[in-house]
């Protein structure tokens, strides 16, 4: 990224209306070629996504930063920057007095066809100069990258490959020629592309699908399985209340039963009795009659004739 030209702010970029003498844009374009633009997003974004979670850590990327509220022209446009102690959101551009004098720790610069080396190194000596504690330079057309950490006398170079951020915590794998830069997160996950998070995006949006799908699926099938249960309940119900009606019919089979027994053995025990009285009746009768035939015979014997 270019350094910021103030002095053509009257035309380009937004101007703060509490600070127009500080543009929010140098009209420069953010990136002068697809690749350039891919890295300084890819950076960006995994920045991003790295401190989600953390709301005094702020990243920005191609943002004007105003080092001296009197010094319009002490401006420096990072490619990617990250602000510790500073809390996240958006700004129109990062104005260290309005910042409580934070510096920026962490600086990220992504090489175009047009830098030439004295133009980083310049950039380099004045992110030095303002206090900047981590400055990593890469360029993905070369392959070339570099790591700058603070030391008691400024900026000094490290070996890049394998080198972890003190601030970041991020680990850096050196490419070699041709060969993308890597960049991993302290849980293992390399920084993507945007490309990549796309694809990603959309292998999780069908995941997701396929799950509402389940989900839909496992929901019906509950469905299902409460109206089997209901009906089977009813039907049991119905089984019960069969069983009940049979056995109430059962039982008013046996009473009505029990009473024709029991009507039936009045009926024999009446013509029992019946029979009995009968039967004492013609034993009195015969009795009777035979009484009768001893006093004929008595009176026939005593010369009287019986009537």
């Amino acid at each position: 990224m270019s350094t910021a030209r103030p002095d053509r702010r009257g035309s380009t970029g937004y101007v703060d209306p509490d600070e127009p003498e500080y543009p929010s844009s140098d009209g420069e374009p953010m990136a002068e070629s697809t690749t350039q633009f891919r890295w300084i997003v890819t950076i960006k974004e995994g920045l991003e996504a790295l401190f989600a979670d953390h709301d005094d850590v702020f990243v920005a990327g191609d943002l004007l930063w105003y080092a001296t509220k009197d010094d319009v022209h002490d401006v420096m446009a990072p490619d990617a920057m990250v602000v510790f102690g500073r809390p996240r959101g958006d700004r129109r551009s990062y104005r260290e007095w309005s910042e409580d004098g934070v510096v920026p720790q962490v600086v990220f610069e992504v090489a175009s066809h047009s830098n030439t080396p004295t133009e980083m190194t310049e950039k380099r000596l004045r992110y030095d100069a303002r206090g900047v504690e981590e400055y990593y330079f890469y360029d993905p057309e070369s392959g070339a990258f570099e790591a700058w950490i603070r030391r008691p006398d400024g900026l000094r170079p490290i070996k890049g490959d394998g080198w972890t951020s003190p601030r970041l915590d991020v680990t850096f794998h050196a490419p070699r020629r041709k060969e993308a830069l890597t960049i991993v997160r302290p849980d293992g996950r390399r920084f993507r592309t945007f490309g990549e998070l796309s694809r990603d995006e959309a292998a999780a949006r069908r995941i997701a699908e396929a799950e509402r799908d389940r989900a839909e699926r496992e929901r019906h099938r509950r469905r299902r399985a409460e109206r089997t249960a209901v009906e089977e309940s009813e039907r049991a119900e119905w089984s019960r209340l069969a069983r009940e009606r049979a056995e109430r019919r059962a039982e008013a089979e046996s009473a009505r039963a029990e009473a024709e027994s029991a009507r039936a053995e009045a009926e024999r025990s009446s013509r029992e009795e019946a029979d009995a009285r009968a039967e004492a009746e013609r034993c009195r009768a015969e009795a009777e009659r035979r009484r009768a035939e001893l006093l004929a015979a008595k009176l026939r014997a005593m010369g009287v004739e019986p009537d």
